[in-house]
This record gives structure tokens, C-alpha cells and sequence, in this order.
């Protein structure tokens, strides 16, 4: 039996299914492993009764690796991969990298600059009217105008540049199970509008908090203005930004996962291992992860140089000790493992349990 997901039609034809309901597209390598978001989102989405499909690190330079899996019957969820692009190719004083951790082999290239912009404009042009969502850090930091330390410029909202249906931000699961019952239960992509964790386009929208117009001419000082408005208030309100004859809907976050829920979402069926298409390349990420367990999730430091409370949010969501006891007692049967846990810990080790 296939213990891992469902990556090419030869698994779908061995499970008898002749359709995926969600096909996931990532930028990294497929590890089954709770540390790989997009992983994580597609078990949890099994776990809730869909079949779902992964694309890793597909060549958009052409067709061939999108249309493997076929037309889903809901809808394609895209993500950059664990980093966002720009920064897993560049360093911070702008060199290319040499490697890319999260590729067999630590080898570059095999994904493009701003992934989730390209994986999105590809899907779109091979599969007419299926419905998109954009997620994980790429989609999530970058949902308002930012300012883009590659191209020393501000930018606009990625939902714009990439033309997906709706951007789910921070961490997604019950957003993205949300959206998949709702699909599957007849509603249009087009009527979820009011969805926590996401963020949406529209032609018109009456109320909520305004942002600044953003336009080509937007000044430091709007800037500074947007983000000092959407800080004190996204957390309780719709915010609204008008870009041309359209505009940005960015909804309230989805509430905290409680200690149960994310006790079941870190028990789900990992293999922990990469998938066997890789063999005898070893991935430098999974090394890193493979004994390392994820604690909690959430700081409520919101230092300015950090990203976390804007993508994991400033509340502190924890695993029993008995969770944690319990994947350790798993990874001790792999034979990868050698005796030793790396770190038990999440963004802010010493915030466990607050």
C-alpha cells in the first residue's frame, strides 16, 4: 500500500480513483514530513476525507509535470514552498545561491523566481476556469503592498500579480478545509468572500476598514500610514484597499487551532522520509528536520524584524506533552534515526504552553 501521496496517475489508477479533488503544486521537494506546510495541508485535507494529489517542484518551463495528475475536481492550492523564492535564490547581498536546501541533491534552479506567480499564470493558462488558492510564506507576507528588497521597490499584492481566485494566509488549515467543503458542496470560488484567513478581490465592497489607495506613486509616508491602520485592526476587521477599478478584501484570521486539534494535524500519517522518486539524493532540508519536533506555533514578541506574528500569528497554540511523547516514540523507528532528538521547539521555544 502507497503510504505516501498521491504524485502520478499510476498511484490514482492503483487506488481506483480517476480524479484528484485537490491537486497541492510546491516548490520544495516532497518530504512527508509535518515541518513541510504544503505537506501538511494535503494530509490534513485526506485526513478530512478529500483526494488530494502533490506536484513538487514541477519544470515550468514547460507543460509536462502540471498536467500529470489531471484537472482536479475542486481546485489547485499553490505554494512557493517552505521559503519564500526570492530569498531561497538570493542572498542578502543580492548573490545567487549555490544550492537550494530544499532540492535533491541541494541542487538550484528548480524552481523559478517568484514561484507562486508562475505556477499560478501556468495553471491558469492549462486549465480553464478551475478555481486557485495561493498559500504559504510567499502568498502570506507578501498579501499587501510590500516593499521588495530584490527589486528595491514596492510591489503589489501578490493575489493581483498572480490572478489566483483567493490567497489563504498564515497557517491553513482550517481556512483551506473550509474552502474545500464549501467547493465541494456546490458554492462558486467566487462566493467565498467572507472566509477567515483569506484574502480576496472584488469589484465592490461596502464598509470595512480603509486602507490607502495604492497606486505607482504610493509615498513612504502612505506606506508607513497602511501599515500603522491594518496593524491596529486586521485582527477584528475586514480590511479594504482600492487598487485601480478593483479592490483588496483582507479578512480577519482564522481563530487558533486548540491543543486537540493540533494534537490530530501532528499525528496524521507522516512517513517522515522523503518519497523514494529521490532515492540516493539526499534532500539537505530533510537532514535538518528529520529529528526535530514542532512544539507549538505562534510568538506574541512582534519584534520588527521578524515575520512571525504576521504569518503564524501572536497566539501561542501548543501540543500536549503526550503528543510530543508519542512522535518521538515514531521517530525512534526509523532507521535514519541514531539516538538523538535535535530540538523539540516551534518560532520561540520558551513560549510553550503560554
Amino acid at each position: 500500500m502507497n503510504k505516501f501521496l498521491i504524485t502520478d496517475k499510476k498511484e490514482m489508477r492503483r487506488k481506483g480513483w480517476k480524479q484528484l479533488d485537490i491537486i497541492l503544486i510546491s516548490g520544495d521537494a516532497y518530504i512527508d514530513h509535518p515541518s513541510f506546510g504544503s505537506v501538511l495541508i494535503a494530509r490534513y485535507l485526506e485526513y478530512n476525507g478529500f483526494k488530494v494529489g502533490i506536484i513538487s517542484q514541477p519544470d515550468w518551463r514547460n507543460n509536462r509535470d502540471f498536467l500529470k495528475l489531471g484537472r482536479p475536481k475542486l481546485f489547485f492550492g499553490i505554494t512557493s514552498g517552505n521559503m519564500d523564492s526570492m530569498v531561497n535564490h538570493y542572498t542578502a547581498q543580492k548573490k545567487i545561491r549555490s544550492s537550494d536546501a530544499y532540492s535533491p541533491g541541494g541542487k538550484k534552479g528548480l524552481r523559478p523566481n517568484r514561484a507562486t506567480i508562475v505556477y499560478t499564470q501556468k495553471v491558469r493558462s492549462l486549465f480553464k476556469g478551475i478555481p486557485i488558492v495561493i498559500g504559504g510564506l510567499e502568498a502570506s507576507l507578501r498579501r499587501l503592498p510590500h516593499y521588495d528588497f530584490q527589486s528595491d521597490k514596492l510591489r503589489n499584492s501578490i493575489l493581483f500579480d498572480s490572478k489566483a481566485d483567493l490567497l489563504v494566509y498564515g497557517m491553513g488549515e482550517r481556512t483551506i478545509l473550509k474552502i474545500a467543503n464549501d467547493l465541494q458542496n456546490g458554492k462558486s470560488i467566487q462566493s467565498l468572500s467572507a472566509i477567515k484567513g483569506t484574502v480576496i478581490t472584488s469589484g465592490n465592497y461596502e464598509g470595512g476598514v480603509r486602507l490607502p489607495e495604492y497606486t505607482k506613486f504610493f509615498s513612504k509616508e502612505q506606506f508607513i500610514k497602511m501599515h500603522k491602520i491594518f496593524e491596529d485592526n486586521y485582527r477584528e476587521n475586514v480590511i479594504v484597499q482600492k487598487f485601480g477599478s478593483r479592490l483588496l478584501i483582507h479578512n480577519p484570521p482564522a481563530k487558533p487551532l486548540s491543543q486537540n486539534e493540533m494534537d490530530r494535524i501532528y499525528n496524521l500519517p507522516f512517513t517522515r522520509k522523503p518519497h523514494p522518486m529521490y532515492s540516493g539524493n539526499e534532500i539537505p532540508a530533510f537532514k535538518q528536520i528529520s529529528n526535530s519536533v514542532t512544539s507549538h506555533r505562534g510568538c506574541f514578541g512582534g519584534c520588527n524584524f521578524c515575520s512571525l506574528a504576521f504569518h503564524q500569528g501572536k497566539t501561542i497554540q501548543s501540543r500536549s506533552a503526550d503528543s510530543i511523547k508519542n512522535e518521538i516514540a515514531k521517530i525512534s523507528k526509523n532507521k535514519y534515526f541514531k539516538g538523538t532528538i535535535s530540538d523539540i521547539g516551534g518560532p520561540t521555544a520558551n513560549m510553550f504552553g503560554m
